[in-house]
């Protein structure tokens, strides 16, 4: 997990940030009469990251994401593959992060139901409010990708695909949302081209459509690693690296 450079003595510590956090996203797929669609949000158009573009839930990887307890852990391949090309595991806390943020940015429940032992943490209270534990069976972990450099903001995120039925919440009530993604909404899969995407999560969304009828997680992960020195698009358990113009 990346941490703050340690301050210069007599000078105040200051928050680097180019500095690549981790991070957890979440792409959430609905089947129904209306087809395969998946729930985004737009960033205001002020945001430092991404401004006015169309996003999937999800944020920074907390301190305190490591020591929330889940009722089920994620699937065994997937916390295998989070452990690839990484200096630690990093799978539990990025889990956590992903029903955090979730939970945060549209009020949506993954979980099961239960009740808390000890003290809550307070970014956490809402939602055991509601009755309910974090559970991670249901995620997967589909995609990989680090932020270019020169960006305003550099994230190391993972995302996580989970189909909407496993949520346990009214699909349409967002009403516990946080204000930090704006119009929420169900965006049919076939019509992505309509809404403003970054690029990345372009590409995000043609791996997801492409399996988008297979139930099981990717024996491969893509992973879309962008350094200093080139931007390689590589595959956790997967072929070898080539590089991307």
């Amino acid at each position: 997990m990346a941490t703050d450079p340690a301050p210069t003595e007599g000078m105040a510590m200051t928050l680097d940030k180019t500095q690549i956090r981790d991070a957890a996203t979440v792409i959430v797929l609905r089947r129904d009469a209306g087809g395969a669609r998946v729930l985004m949000g737009q960033r205001g158009a002020q945001a430092a990251f991404m401004p006015s573009k169309f996003v999937f839930p999800g944020g920074t990887v907390d301190a305190g994401d490591a020591e929330i307890s889940l009722a089920s852990p994620l699937p065994d391949l997937c916390a295998a593959r989070l452990t690839e090309d990484c200096t630690s595991d990093l799978s539990h806390a990025l889990a956590v992060a992903t029903i955090r943020e979730l939970w945060e940015e549209t009020g949506l429940i993954l979980g099961r139901a239960g009740t808390w032992s000890g003290d809550i943490p307070e970014d956490w209270r809402s939602y055991a409010a509601t009755g309910h534990v974090p559970s991670a069976k249901p995620l997967q972990f589909v995609f990989r990708a680090i932020t270019p450099p020169g960006r305003p903001r550099r994230f190391d995120a993972r995302f996580f695909l989970v189909e909407a039925e496993h949520l346990m919440s009214d699909l349409d009530d967002f009403s516990a949302a946080s204000e930090e993604l704006s119009h929420l909404q169900w965006v049919p899969l076939a019509e992505m081209r309509r809404v403003d995407l970054p690029f990345i999560t372009e590409v995000v969304l043609a791996e997801i459509a492409a399996r988008v009828d297979d139930p099981n997680p990717p024996a491969s992960v893509p992973f879309y690693r962008n350094d200093d020195e080139a931007s390689l698009f590589l595959r956790l358990k997967g072929r070898s690296p080539s590089a991307v113009d």
